[in-house]
């Protein structure tokens, strides 16, 4: 995934860039708003992270002419915490506000939250959204939160659900435990290592037809877990 990150400050930019590509974000700064809307152009982010005081442009501003072409998602951040900022930031078009200083970790989450509401958001009502032919056996509807093997229904669990389209969505990218853990709910969710072991030894018994010889839900030893079509 592709981040666009518009910030001035370089502690705070540097920190931000260094965190996501550590995450495998293939993440872009820039200092200037003015560069950072030719950058939406250019660089075809997947979502952007927007300053709400930059030196030459005022983030509402950025964000409503971003808008005027784009719907690329966009978190504002801001040293600013007044509700009425927040408010405005909204309405010029930001998807999530975010006050500094902030969790690394919850930054990380409001962009999978951003992401997974713009794949609902572009999925039209009652469509299928079928894996690629690979392993087309599986399929999932958004709406109607549904998975189905090979045509047959499958239940799953609220977590279990949550974890199969955070892997779906990002094939190849690895997941630590903790990564996974901010997805379900954040970082102070009452999720667990083990539980997450858990999650994932009975999704596979459910998704996988040898699941003591995975396919798909493979672990990357001493990391976490990776999603393979």
């Amino acid at each position: 995934m592709k981040v666009l990150l518009i910030e001035d400050d370089y502690v705070v930019g540097d920190m931000i860039a260094m965190y996501l590509r550590d995450e495998n974000y293939d993440v872009l700064r820039v200092g200037y708003g003015k560069e950072g809307v030719q950058q939406v152009r250019d660089f075809h982010p997947d979502i952007i992270v927007l300053d709400f005081l930059l030196p030459d442009a005022n983030g509402i501003e950025l964000c409503t002419e971003i808008r005027s072409f784009s719907s690329i998602p966009i978190i504002m951040i801001s040293i600013k915490t007044n509700v009425s900022d927040r408010i405005t930031a909204l309405l010029a078009g930001a998807d999530d506000f975010m006050c500094k200083p902030f969790s690394m970790r919850e930054l990380l989450a409001r962009i999978i939250v951003c992401m997974r509401r713009m794949i609902n958001h572009e999925t039209k009502p009652h469509e299928r959204i079928d894996m690629p032919e690979s392993i087309s056996s599986i399929q999932i509807n958004q709406i109607q939160r549904t998975v189905r093997i090979d045509g047959q229904h499958i239940e799953t669990t609220f977590s279990e659900y949550e974890l199969l389209l955070l892997f779906y969505f990002n094939p190849g990218r690895v997941f630590t435990r903790e990564n996974l853990i901010t997805a379900l709910g954040g970082e102070d969710a009452p999720v667990s290592d083990r539980s997450i072991d858990v999650h994932i030894t009975k999704l596979r018994k459910k998704i996988e037809k040898d699941p003591k010889h995975p396919k798909h839900i493979l672990t990357v030893w001493g990391v976490g877990y990776k999603f393979v079509m």
